[in-house]
């Protein structure tokens, strides 16, 4: 079978460094490619060149079809089919599913053809057999659905390739699975598919083969049924990647944080739970489950209705989140981009951003001198790998970035630190670093409660574990008293 895509010497080069040195990327009608790499490898500046965004430096070919190019323009690239839906989707919020799908299809002057859009939109809905409402509006919607507008939207402009950049970042396990239903209906209509993502397992199931990039250069492409899991982390990493089990937690110290019966109605109701100096729990469970909500109120952001927190064996009521922090809560946000940082301040600033009053001087001055050097001993700590501390955070990789969300919240020297879905949009390598930071600051005292949707996650990197489904802790385990296998089986148990 003839290619529809051949990428040859592509390579690209931003003020002397190489972010892609002569990469090529082949990939047949109908096929599903895995782009696999950590953050920073070079796949992002792939798939702009491929979109036409980035022009690739001198030498590289391009064959889409019988066409050839040495560059492409966003509009060349539309025009031959090829479409990119982006992590933010880029939906219009305030217009129907319809007016979304039909978008292209109608000019905004003058009038619309309203039969016209919707039946535009029903064809293209119709064609991966999904179910969307063509008179609600998008933003109304969950993002499992919103996926389903933008790639019905992508249909709609004849796309004949499809980039689909970690689209199932947020979504549960039943949509994910739908999700990749529909991909393998785009593939049987002959419709090609570049699949990014960092979770390995959905790899797998999707790919017909995958690209493995690694610092800018070709690792190699290979057939799916050619690697597994391990091979796949090893080839992108270079790294033999062991998971092993926290060993039992035995402390008998008084519980750090008891909670008794909390409730916020619509949200969690009666958890119960306690937690230790040094103890590293994790709550999983299903979007929509409650995790979120629950840390949202032990860290003062949110008011529960009802129930009791115990905190170093006093009563507490927070009436805000300055007051949590005041007593040793830190809450590592799961939207680093919007809650978590400052994306365009400096990391110096974002570090520094928690204890402004503590290193400045009498007349609200900070000393920078002391500043500069609490934020250097803290990425020197977690390994943030950054060349200048005034550099915007948005210049970082993700997994760095979430490094600066711990950093900047370590500095309030904590009892407790909270971390939401701490491993979202970070490589392999990266999470792995990550959970040594978590480990290691738990070795040093500081309890830990981390919320994950990922079995893996929970399983070997808690003492112990918290399933939450509709509100409520449905199982309490430890971690060293299950398999991971049982533990699966109990968190997707009545949602398959």
């Amino acid at each position: 079978m003839s290619f529809f895509i051949s990428m040859q010497n592509i390579s690209k080069t931003f003020y002397g460094i190489k972010a892609l040195n002569n990469v090529e990327l082949e990939l047949k009608y109908g096929e599903a490619l895995c782009l696999a790499g950590q953050n920073g490898c070079g796949k992002s500046t792939l798939i702009k060149i491929l979109s036409g965004v980035y022009q690739p430096d001198k030498g590289a070919t391009i064959k889409i079809g019988a066409s050839h190019y040495t560059q492409l323009t966003p509009q060349e690239s539309i025009k031959k089919g090829i479409q990119v839906i982006y992590q933010d989707l880029s939906l219009f919020p305030n217009l129907t599913v319809a007016e979304n799908i039909a978008i292209h299809s109608y000019q905004k002057l003058g009038w619309v053809n309203q039969k016209e859009v919707e039946e535009i939109a029903t064809s293209a809905i119709d064609s991966i057999h999904a179910d969307l409402p063509l008179d609600k509006e998008v933003g109304t919607l969950p993002i499992a659905q919103q996926q389903l507008v933008a790639i019905c939207r992508a249909l709609a402009q004849n796309a004949k390739l499809l980039i689909m950049d970690e689209p199932t970042a947020s979504l549960t396990a039943k949509e994910v699975n739908d999700l990749l239903n529909v991909v393998n209906k785009l593939k049987s209509k002959g419709i090609s598919i570049i699949f990014v993502s960092h979770k390995l397992n959905e790899v797998m199931k999707v790919s017909d083969s995958v690209l493995v990039l690694k610092d800018g250069n070709m690792i190699g492409k290979y057939p799916i049924n050619e690697v597994d899991e391990k091979k796949l982390g090893f080839l992108m990493t270079g790294l033999n990647i062991q998971l092993s089990q926290l060993p039992p937690f035995n402390k008998a110290d008084e519980p750090i944080l008891e909670v008794k019966n909390l409730t916020k109605s619509g949200e969690y109701e009666n958890v119960s739970f306690s937690l230790r100096k040094g103890e590293i729990i994790s709550f999983i469970g299903l979007l929509g489950s409650g995790r979120t909500e629950l840390c949202l109120s032990l860290f003062g952001q949110t008011k529960p209705d009802k129930g009791e927190m115990t905190l170093k064996g006093k009563a507490v009521q927070f009436k805000n989140n300055r007051e949590a922090i005041q007593q040793g809560i830190a809450y590592v946000s799961e939207d680093r981009m919007n809650t978590g940082l400052m994306m365009n301040e400096s990391i110096h600033h974002n570090i520094i951003s928690t204890i402004l009053g503590r290193i400045s001087n009498k007349f609200n001055v900070i000393k920078d001198k002391v500043a500069y050097q609490h934020s250097q001993s803290l990425i020197d700590a977690l390994k943030i790998k950054v060349s200048d501390s005034d550099l915007p955070v948005n210049t970082l990789s993700g997994g760095n970035a979430q490094r600066v969300s711990i950093a900047k919240w370590l500095s309030i020297r904590p009892d407790i630190i909270i971390l939401d879905s701490p491993t979202i949009g970070v490589d392999i390598a990266n999470k792995e670093g990550i959970f040594n930071i978590i480990k290691s600051l738990a070795e040093e005292g500081i309890s830990v409660i981390f919320v994950t949707d990922e079995v893996e996650e929970a399983f070997y990197h808690s003492h112990r574990i918290f399933i939450m489904k509709k509100g409520q802790i449905a199982h309490h385990i430890c971690a060293t008293q299950t398999t991971e296998q049982e533990l699966m089986e109990k968190v997707y148990e009545h949602h398959a």
